[in-house]
Order: C-alpha cells, then structure tokens, then sequence
C-alpha cells in the first residue's frame, strides 16, 4: 500500500450542486435521531424525507435522490419498507447507503445486512468498526451498538478493504479515525472529535450526509467528503463538557461550513492498494 496526502476536490461543485437542485434524501432511520438526520441534510441544501409507512416508502425513494437505510431501531414494518424502497431504488437507479447499525451485537441484523447487500448492491455500506468486522467475520460479536476499541486501525485497514471486495461496494468503517475503501483506493479522515461520539445519532447523521452527498457524487467520493464534513464540523463545535451545547453547535456548523473551510480543515490521507 502506498500512501500520499491529497487535498479534497470537487467539494466547490458538490456544494453548488445540492443548494441548486436541493435533492430529495430519503431516510428510512431509526427515531432516536431522525430529527438529527433531518436537520444535517436541511442544512447542507437538501430535502430530507423519513416514510417509512410500507404504502409510502417506495414511492418516496423512486422520486429520490437518494436513499439511506439505518437498522438503529429495527422493527417489522421498518424492515418491511425497507426491503420496499431497496426494491424499487433497484428498479430507479436510486444510489443507497446502508448504515448496519447494531450487526455487531444483533444476529438478525447482520445476517440481514448481508442478505440486503447481496440482494440489492447498495453504492455504500457503512458501520462503526465493530459493525464492519461483524460483517466479516461470522464469529465476532460485541456488547451494544459503541464500537470495540480493541479494533485497531490497523485491523480495519484489512478488513474494511476485505468487505468491499467481497460484496463490490464502498465501506465506510467510521471511528477515531474514519476509514473508506473501494476496490482500489482507501481514504483516512483524521478529523473528528471525542465529543462525537458522547452524544446520541452522530453516527446516524454521518449516514445522513453520506446520502445527501450520494445524490451527486459517487460512493467513494460521498463516504470520503462526508466523514471529513462530519469531522471538521466537529471539532470547529467542540466545548468544554457542554455536550448539550456541543449538539447545538454541531448542527451550526454544519449549516455554516463551506467548501474553503473543508479544503483548510481536511485532514485526509490516500492508500492506493495494491
């Protein structure tokens, strides 16, 4: 693997692109931050939707941009819309993220996260660092959705690249430090905060911007842009213990941050594999 630092590219065109044709992002998430998921992709320049009503959530994600699908609060009629508008973003060439919330430390999701990637080949699957390893390895389990520390990056930068290959899709392992990979590249963020992950749905409103971006980018590009938006966003938010005031201010700065700020900010290495 060889790695060089790059700067970000395209984010001017992407900022430009969602604020002019404010795309439609549909969200079948969990209500623990559904508001949270809603307000990032709000501030960003884009419509956030969240049916989730079996009748309905087809016909949303057909006229989507894009579609986020999170198992954070898995209920039957959530699974019931879910496989719905997976079904017919196959059918209109609607780009998904699947964010497999809770694989790590649930059976049934994960071997529905691996049914769901087979069967409908999303542009993006994303997880913690215990989620992603779930997804790997049949005999790895973890208590609650939190991410084992124990995983190091090292660990990761094996088998985020193993599941993108296997199931020919982008990984996004998201922890200290976020890791994507495709078949041919891995990007490290470095940005982010200790105070992301004290408060509840951060996770979910990364899987929320990945979308948004989705709707105009391709998966490498939109899981890259998104874990660095998310980061950068983050720490510019950072207080001194106030993790209410920290929740407030994240949302500030995600609705003021620009493409000069992300170029400044970004603190991001490139992996060619070989």
């Amino acid at each position: 693997m060889t790695k060089s630092k790059k700067s970000v590219t395209g984010i001017d065109e992407l900022f430009a692109a969602l604020r002019e044709k404010r795309p439609l992002i549909h969200c079948i998430t969990n209500p623990i931050s559904i508001t949270k998921c809603a307000n990032a992709i709000l501030a960003l320049g884009a419509r956030p939707m969240m049916a989730e009503h079996p009748a309905e959530a087809p016909i949303i994600t057909g006229t989507a941009g894009a579609l986020m699908i999170n198992f954070g609060n898995l209920t039957e009629v959530r699974e019931k819309s879910m496989r719905l508008s997976l079904e017919a973003a196959k059918q209109a060439g609607v780009k998904v993220c699947l964010d497999v919330c809770g694989a790590a430390c649930l059976e049934n999701r994960r071997s529905l996260a691996r049914l769901f990637i087979k069967e409908f080949s999303p542009e993006i699957v994303k997880g913690n660092y215990s989620e992603i390893m779930a997804l790997m390895r049949s005999d790895y389990s973890c208590s609650g959705v939190d991410s084992d520390g124990k995983i190091t990056e090292e660990a990761m930068l094996n088998i985020a690249p193993a599941l993108a290959d296997m199931y020919g899709v982008t990984v996004l392992a998201s922890g200290k430090t976020d890791i994507i990979s495709n078949s041919s590249m891995i990007c490290l963020v470095k940005n982010g905060t200790e105070q992301l992950s004290q408060v509840v749905g951060t996770g979910c409103m990364q899987g929320a911007i990945v979308a948004t971006f989705l709707s105009q980018r391709s998966g490498f590009e939109a899981a890259a842009d998104a874990a660095i938006v998310l980061g950068i966003c983050g720490e510019r938010a950072r207080t001194r213990g106030w993790l209410g005031s920290f929740d407030v201010r994240l949302l500030n700065m995600l609705s003021s941050i620009t493409p000069k700020i992300i170029r400044k900010k970004a603190d991001i290495v490139y992996v060619t594999r070989s």
